[in-house]
C-alpha cells in the first residue's frame, strides 16, 4: 500500500522510508508541511505518517487543514510531543492515531495496516474473498489452504482489490496504489499484472467492468 510519510529530520526519514518498504509499503517522503498538505490534498493515500515539528507549516495545521478540506485518509501522527495536552488535540483535529518517538518498526507497520484496514471497514487482520485467503502482515496469500506464490506487484494488486471487495477500482487507482514517485508506469501494467494473478488465483474471482475497471466478488458470482 502506498503511504505519505511527512518528516523533516532526514536521518529519521531515510530509516523510516527504509524500513517501511521492507514491510512492504511504497512510501512517498516530503520534508515540509506545504508539500505534505498539497500532497494529501493531490493524492489518495492509504495513510499517511504525519510529524507535528514541520517547517514551513506545522504537522497540527496541515491535520487541520486536509481535514476541513474533507480528506479522510487515516492519519498516523508520529511526533516526539508526548504531552497529553498536545496528544489530546492532534486526536480532536483528525488523526487517527498518535504516537510518541522512538517507535520500533514493526509496531508503526502494524498500527498502520490497522488503520487502513479499518477505513476499509475490515476488522479482521487477514482478509477474505471466496476460497482466498490474504494475510497483510506476512504479505502471504492462501486458496484453499494451499500458498500461492505472488510477485511483490501482484501481491499489492490483489491487496488493493481485496480492501474493497465489491467496489469497481478503476485502472488510475490501482496505478496509484502500486507506484510510488519515480516509478514508471507502462500503459497496459495493470491489465498485465490482472492477467498474471488471474493465471494464479483463477478468473472467476477478479471480475472485469467494461469502461470503469476492476473489481473482487466475495462470492462466486457476476457483477
Amino acid at each position: 500500500m502506498r503511504i505519505l510519510l511527512a518528516e523533516d529530520d532526514p536521518l529519521l526519514g531515510d530509516g523510516l522510508r527504509a524500513g517501511l518498504r521492507q514491510l512492504g509499503f511504497l512510501v512517498d517522503w516530503v520534508r515540509d508541511g506545504g508539500a505534505a498538505e498539497r500532497e494529501l490534498r493531490a493524492h489518495p493515500y492509504a495513510a499517511a505518517v504525519l510529524d507535528l515539528g514541520l517547517p514551513l507549516k506545522d504537522g497540527m495545521a496541515v491535520l487541520e487543514a486536509v481535514r476541513r478540506a474533507g480528506v479522510s485518509l487515516p492519519v498516523l501522527v508520529l511526533t516526539a510531543r508526548d504531552a497529553v495536552p498536545d496528544r489530546i488535540r492532534g486526536l480532536d483535529v483528525g488523526a487517527d492515531d498518535y504516537v510518541v518517538k522512538p517507535v520500533d518498526l514493526r509496531e508503526l507497520g502494524a498500527r498502520l495496516r490497522a488503520l487502513v484496514r479499518r477505513s476499509h471497514g475490515q476488522p479482521q487482520e487477514c482478509l477474505r474473498a471466496q476460497d482466498v485467503v490474504l494475510d497483510p502482515a506476512a504479505r502471504s496469500v492462501l486458496q484453499a489452504g494451499a500458498p500461492i506464490t505472488l510477485s511483490a506487484r501482484e501481491f499489492d494488486l490483489l491487496h488493493a482489490l481485496m480492501l474493497n471487495v465489491g467496489r469497481v477500482l478503476s485502472r488510475e487507482q490501482l496505478e496509484q496504489h502500486l507506484y510510488s514517485w519515480g516509478q514508471e508506469v507502462d500503459s497496459n501494467a495493470v491489465e498485465v499484472h490482472i492477467h498474471h494473478l488471474r493465471r494464479k488465483i483463477g478468473g472467476t474471482l477478479i471480475q472485469t467492468v467494461r469502461g470503469v475497471g476492476y473489481m473482487l466478488q466475495r462470492e462466486g458470482h457476476s457483477p
